[in-house]
């Protein structure tokens, strides 16, 4: 367990974090971190909670979130209840229709690909995948809206 007074370089930040040094040297840059403290020979130095904060930045990632749209989750801090922000809680309940969105999309293409496998066929049925050359039902309602 990491002590509270704990300080890493930025070299054992990067093997802790599972980042590399140039993407955490971006981040600061781009004020996704907060300008790390450093040592009289401008040796950058991390704490803890920047670790945890790298972490969750590395999460948000995962689940397709851009680096602009995490920003405001960033600002929290780590004991934040996010029932008292409304409009992050919001904008995450969004990104989770995004993604469940995305997991209907590929599971049209799982189905696709099942029924090619089950008929043992690749004859060109209509394909019920939307793409470049079909539009998807949110693109059709869009298109009169």
């Amino acid at each position: 367990m990491m002590s509270e007074n704990a300080v890493f370089s930025i070299k054992e930040t990067s093997e802790q974090a599972g980042l590399s040094e140039d993407t955490i040297r971006y981040y600061e840059k781009i004020g996704l971190l907060p300008q790390a403290v450093r040592k009289p020979n401008r040796h950058r130095v991390y704490r803890p909670e920047d670790i945890h904060t790298m972490k969750l930045i590395t999460c948000l990632k995962k689940t397709g979130m851009s680096l602009e749209e995490m920003k405001p989750y960033l600002q929290m801090s780590m004991d934040s209840d996010l029932a008292d922000f409304p409009e992050e809680r919001e904008m995450l309940v969004n990104h989770r229709k995004k993604v469940e969105a995305q997991i209907a999309s590929l599971q049209q293409v799982v189905d696709f690909i099942d029924e090619k496998l089950e008929k043992r066929s690749m004859y060109p049925d209509e394909c019920p995948i939307p793409g470049e050359n079909q539009m998807s039902v949110f693109e059709k309602q869009n298109i009169f809206s």
